[in-house]
């Protein structure tokens, strides 16, 4: 046991996990326990190279978030300098009186070679640095930093947004979507944990500064009175010792707070720094010659010094003529940068002009065509209110319908008219109109008090006149009794009208068994026993089909499933399968046309023209039935003037009929009365009476 819990604490994964807490342990321990001068050294060797380290590593990132560990990297850089500032301070009074090497190589290295051994010189060099990084880059950087936490915060809404719109049109899918999402929060923790990590390098200056003060008081105190050292020699050994100390910190500093404002300061994602600063700065042979011509003429002037303008000029020249001879196009990044050969020109052609499966693009279920002046209400960057409208009417169709339709895709079309919009079903225009941004659309529904002063149109979902007018007449259309809406909700129920009017043909295979899923996981042994043990996938989809056709929701899918399982060992037509399903929704069918508890007014055929029907079905089924040509025209007339009066009474229009006619009748009477709805006698429930207004036939 011993010796596999001692395995899995080798273990990399182990290692890696216990790395950081004993980093901070030791770190904290290096203030407390007294080091000796070469293990300064070291760690003084290795909190430059970190500095380096890090300076090096946000010059290469591409993108912020590709350094996000940087604010703990800050954290845990100022609390080493700050630590290895004890021990050297702890060093440096004990054993200073020993000489300048008593605190190590590396900090009598900064004393002396750096400054000269100067101690004026040394505190001038100290005083730059600190101010270059409180004043300078650490106050800049931490501007930065709030200023893109504060934009990043107040951006994040509109983000979201425009990847829902992105969802919802198909463009991405949900990996997708949740992957842009962590990216929006994790960019916001970022930049809110670099304004709060700027604070560490700024108190890390100021404390700098004090830790100068407090170690040459200090050490002079140290000096004069406890080593009987006289005060000028005191103050030399002590003073030099402590600027050597405060360098080997605030160069490290500073080389981090360089790194962290080559962070903050990057503007978007193209590449590497360098790679931007060669494209953005040196690329232009225009840019390059002037600054050789200024240089130059600089170098001519008597008493300047003229090899070095000279010098300067004539590289800048030959950098213009370099430049102009080898454009750069594109990224910054080496293989961007080649110029293609002739070979390569060709083989790119003949690649380019060899057919693939690539250039075979899959017809949009759903498609959404907007003229030019219709593009904000469709651009997420200008968050577009049309997509809100789309996830939305999406959304509703779903709960109301019972599946989920095909994502709606909208692109832009330059041969529609400026204000048109276009709506097509799998490639095939369903619908079109126009929509002015800006103006609202007043309809007439039947009942105004007043006539209006706009461009006159129909409402293109329903077909009621209707006027665009201005912001200014809004109030005054809904005093005269207009329904006004705007451009956005416009499009949206004309898409919504027709995506419920074809919503038969956007139940798919994919969509049904989609729908068959998302069952089986509430009721999987109902799913298992019906498909494809009894029926497969397409009589499934057939039959939901049919219901859909008649403006029958298929949100009761288990009623659905329980019917076809029960009757679907010796039942396989689609047809006969419908009828027995539509029997059991009848409850909902007729709730959906007559609400609450009142009674069912309906047509009914004339028990003459019944039997004529019911010979002409005969026994070749619903599908095999054919009306003579007379008794069809007459038939459809009078169903034509008797539902429109049962809608001028403001009933819906009914046609009560034996179940062997039901379906014949539907499929051949809605397409000249759409609002009809034919029902089987057995789809009326038991407690609904029913009363018959009208009769179809007295008259044939």
């Amino acid at each position: 046991m011993n010796a596999i819990t001692l395995r899995s604490l080798m273990s990399p994964t182990a290692l890696r996990q216990l790395a950081a807490p004993m980093l901070i342990i030791m770190i904290l321990a290096m203030m407390v326990l007294p080091l000796p001068a070469f293990a300064l050294d070291v760690f003084f060797t290795f909190n430059i190279s970190l500095s380096v380290m890090v300076m090096l590593v946000a010059m290469y990132a591409n993108r912020p978030l590709d350094f996000s560990v940087f604010p703990t990297v800050l954290l845990l850089t100022t609390l080493l300098r700050l630590s290895l500032n004890v021990a050297s301070t702890r060093i440096v009074l004990l054993e200073g009186h020993g000489g300048s090497d008593a605190a190590g190589k590396v900090i009598e290295a900064f004393g002396h070679f750096l400054v000269g051994g100067n101690t004026a010189v040394g505190l001038v060099v100290f005083t730059i640095l600190t101010v270059i990084n409180f004043v300078v880059i650490t106050k800049g950087a931490g501007r930065i930093a709030e200023v893109s936490a504060r934009f990043t915060l107040d951006a994040m809404p509109g983000k979201q947004m425009a990847i829902d719109a992105d969802l919802n049109a198909g463009l991405i899918d949900d990996k997708e979507a949740k992957r842009r999402r962590r990216e929006i929060a994790q960019e916001s923790d970022f930049y809110g944990a670099m304004d709060g990590a700027s604070k560490f390098v700024r108190g890390d200056a100021v404390a700098g500064i004090l830790i100068l003060l407090i170690n040459i008081a200090g050490g002079l105190v140290v000096g004069v009175m406890q080593h009987d050292m006289a005060l000028s020699q005191a103050a030399e050994i002590y003073t030099l010792l402590t600027i050597g100390d405060g360098l080997v910190a605030q160069i490290p500093s500073l080389i981090i707070s360089v790194a962290a404002g080559l962070v903050v300061a990057r503007v978007g994602d193209e590449g590497q720094i360098s790679g931007q600063v060669v494209r953005q700065v040196f690329s232009n042979p225009q840019v390059l010659m002037l600054t050789a011509a200024i240089l130059g003429v600089l170098g001519l002037i008597p008493g300047m010094p003229n090899l070095v303008f000279i010098l300067l000029a004539s590289l800048f020249g030959w950098l213009a003529w370099w430049r102009q001879s080898n454009p750069i196009d594109g990224p910054a990044d080496e293989e961007a940068m080649k110029t293609p050969t002739q070979a390569d020109i060709a083989a790119a052609t003949e690649q380019s002009q060899e057919a693939s499966w690539a250039d075979v693009s899959p017809v949009d279920v759903l498609g959404l065509e907007v003229g030019y002046r219709l593009i904000p209400m469709v651009d997420k960057a200008q968050d577009g209110e049309l997509l809100k409208r789309i996830r939305g009417l999406r959304k509703k169709f779903a709960q109301d319908v019972g599946f989920l339709a095909a994502p709606v895709h909208i692109r832009d079309n330059l041969e529609l008219k400026p204000n048109a919009y276009r709506i097509a079903l799998k490639g095939v225009e369903i619908g079109s109109g126009e929509a002015y941004p800006g103006q609202f659309l007043a309809i007439n529904p039947g009942r105004v008090t007043g006539p209006l002063s706009g461009r006159e149109t129909k409402d293109p979902a329903f077909g009621l006149p209707a006027f665009w007018v201005d912001a200014s007449q809004r109030e005054q259309a809904h005093a005269l009794g207009y329904t006004v809406v705007d451009g956005s909700t416009v499009v949206a129920t004309h898409l919504n009208h027709l995506i419920l009017e074809h919503a038969a043909e956007l139940l798919g295979r994919q969509e049904t068994q989609a729908l068959l899923d998302h069952i089986g996981r509430d009721s999987p042994k109902l799913i298992e026993d019906l498909v494809p043990k009894q029926l497969p996938v397409s009589t499934v989809q057939r039959v939901l089909q049919n219901l859909l056709e008649e403006g029958v929701n298929i949100r009761d899918m288990r009623t659905i499933i329980e019917v076809l399982a029960e009757h679907a060992a010796r039942i396989q037509d689609p047809l006969e399968l419908t009828s027995r399903v539509r029997q059991a929704l009848g409850r909902s069918i007729i709730q959906a046309l007559f609400p609450g508890d009142t009674e069912v007014q309906v047509m009914a055929l004339d028990p003459g023209l019944e039997r004529v029907l019911m010979q002409a079905v005969g026994s070749g089924g619903p599908e095999g039935g054919a009306i003579e040509p007379g008794l069809a025209d007459s038939l459809l007339r009078q169903t034509v003037s008797l539902a429109q009066r049962q809608e001028s009474m403001g009933l819906p229009p009914v046609l009560l009929v034996p179940g062997q006619l039901r379906w014949l009748l539907s499929r051949f009477l809605r397409r000249s009365v759409p609002t009809l709805k034919v029902i089987a006698n057995a789809e009326v429930p038991e407690n609904r009476m029913i009363r018959v207004g009208a009769t179809v036939g007295s008259a044939a």
